[in-house]
């Protein structure tokens, strides 16, 4: 869809305007270049569900070109990758994107500097032909041979990532109840964390298992992995190779993520992330979209949390993008919410932590506000161009998008009326 001439062309033409702002927000940085370094090596893994159309419970409006295999899958994401040199590895949910042939499958996506990040199952969906239905849940349910079917499913799921090079297992439940009476909570945890202990015992030894909660949806009553506590508690239970995954959709109104953050890493217990954007609950809108403030101190906790344990910043977490495109080109999406990403991680580097510390010791609330928000309202999306252009990405990824027109060369590659597949 791109060559890589064309993104050089449009660098070229910006390159003297980019060159007079990146000078002026970096004199007063004194650490630019980690930083740029630290931006170049922190790389964000798109799901495999993200690159068609998504939709609501109403309805679903199809974007046209969205890709039909997971090999167009691959591609798109390369094509992500190529553009803005921060989207280098791709998450697959299985039953929707089983690779039919894992050593091409593998193949494919090195060609396009692609890596396999975690794999996730799905028990919130009946598939055709299997015996049970999770109607009623799945590694809840008080019938143990539906129980029995969803372990298996997990184990396969390890099975396809051990086979294309994954490290990690993302296990979220649609498990609970919709009306009260209807389950008895102790004995739904019980059977998910002897289920969960069973599939934990599949993993290979350099594996970890992500442990997903939300508090509501599909069931409203009650969800039995519904916040961070109670994945951490059956993390804790599991073992070292179990953590806490933290959706940013997942909460209750007003939750504190960055709180919930600072506090799993200091018990070792944060695995990674989905990250997205909300208004009322799980919107999975765009990233930063709606509160990129909060995306910011979520990332300040995140880089003061990992300092803090001497930990890799690019490695030691899981960073995912989980976002659900109604009305958005897919693509398009994608390209903002990396940025947004980066954008937010950037700022949380720039961040002053002795003088942040200073005010705290000193109980100077003002002065602590101030040092955040001068950081938040810097302008460092130079420097988050400057690490994609030494990556040999496009400085403006999403106006390089649209100039060779990819959408419309997809559409008619793929045509008009295409759906994704899994969605």
């Amino acid at each position: 869809m791109i060559e890589k001439y064309q993104v050089e062309e449009s660098n070229e033409k910006q390159l003297k305007e980019h060159k007079k702002r990146l000078e002026f927000v970096a004199s007063g940085v004194e650490n630019i270049e980690d930083i740029l370094q630290k931006l170049t090596d922190f790389q964000v893994a798109i799901p495999s569900w993200a690159l068609g159309t998504g939709g609501t419970r109403f309805g679903r409006f199809a974007g046209g070109g969205e890709p039909r295999s997971l090999e167009e899958k691959i591609e798109d994401i390369g094509l992500l990758h190529m553009l803005n040199q921060s989207g280098g590895a791709i998450s697959l949910h299985i039953p929707w994107d089983i690779p039919q042939n894992p050593s091409s499958i593998k193949a494919l996506a090195a060609q396009h500097g692609l890596r396999f990040d975690a794999v996730n199952s799905n028990t919130f969906q009946d598939q055709p032909g299997q015996e049970y239905s999770y109607k009623f849940g799945s590694l809840q349910h008080v019938d143990k041979g539906v129980r029995k079917q969803a372990i298996d499913h997990n184990i396969e799921v390890i099975s396809h990532g051990i086979e294309l090079g994954s490290k990690s297992l993302t296990v979220w439940l649609s498990d609970g109840s919709g009306f009260p009476g209807q389950l008895n909570f102790r004995k739904a945890f019980q059977n998910v964390l002897e289920s969960l202990s069973e599939i934990y015992e599949a993993l290979p030894g350099d594996w970890k298992m992500f442990v997903e909660y939300k508090c509501y949806e599909p069931n409203f009553y009650s969800t039995t992995i519904a916040d961070w506590g109670q994945s951490l508690l059956l993390a804790t239970k599991l073992g070292p190779k179990a953590y806490t995954l933290v959706d940013l959709g997942h909460h209750l109104p007003n939750a504190n993520i960055e709180q919930i953050v600072s506090l799993l890493l200091m018990e070792g217990k944060l695995g990674g992330f989905h990250f997205n954007d909300s208004k009322y609950g799980d919107d999975d809108l765009t990233v930063g979209s709606i509160a990129p403030y909060k995306l910011f101190l979520i990332f300040n906790e995140l880089v003061e949390g990992m300092n803090a344990r001497g930990m890799n910043h690019a490695s030691d977490l899981g960073w995912m993008i989980d976002a659900s495109h109604n009305i958005k080109d897919p693509l398009e999406d994608l390209l903002q919410s990396v940025e947004a990403i980066q954008i937010a991680y950037a700022q949380a580097l720039l961040v002053d932590a002795k003088a942040l510390e200073v005010a705290r010791k000193s109980n100077d609330v003002v002065q602590a506000q101030e040092i955040l928000q001068g950081v938040f309202r810097t302008d460092v999306r130079p420097i988050v161009a400057e690490a994609r252009l030494r990556a040999g990405g496009a400085l403006q990824p999403l106006q390089v998008f649209r100039q060779c027109k990819i959408r419309e060369n997809l559409i008619r590659q793929r045509g008009s009326k295409t759906v994704a597949t899994g969605l």
